[in-house]
């Protein structure tokens, strides 16, 4: 059974839902580092459970002074495990860019 925490009209299923990074060193500045969250959504409508693999990137602002998000990427399925296999390839393309660490792992 998955923990699911409300957000906005969505829930995110908390098992599918990560922040990857290059590196797992803590004492690289923000500066130098991106990021990509990757997560499985489900939403609840009149039709059923509509699940969303929803991908954003994150990276230094020299303007804003923070990490900024954009590059923002969903993709709508009805069938839950054609959403997980999205993920999925979404996880291993970003690995293989060398994203590999996760947020997930330091649980």
């Amino acid at each position: 059974m998955h923990g699911c925490r409300s957000w906005g009209l969505w829930s995110i299923i908390l098992t599918m839902q990560e922040v990857l990074s290059k590196t797992d060193d803590p004492k690289i500045p923000l500066q130098e580092q991106e990021f990509f969250e990757l997560s499985l959504l489900d939403e609840a409508n009149d039709l059923g459970t509509r699940y969303s693999v929803r991908q954003a990137h994150a990276e230094w602002s020299e303007i804003d002074g923070q990490i900024m998000w954009d590059q923002e990427e969903v993709e709508h399925f009805w069938i839950l495990n054609e959403a997980k296999r999205r993920y999925a390839e979404k996880r291993l393309a970003l690995a293989q860019r060398g994203f590999i660490y996760s947020d997930m792992d330091l649980v």
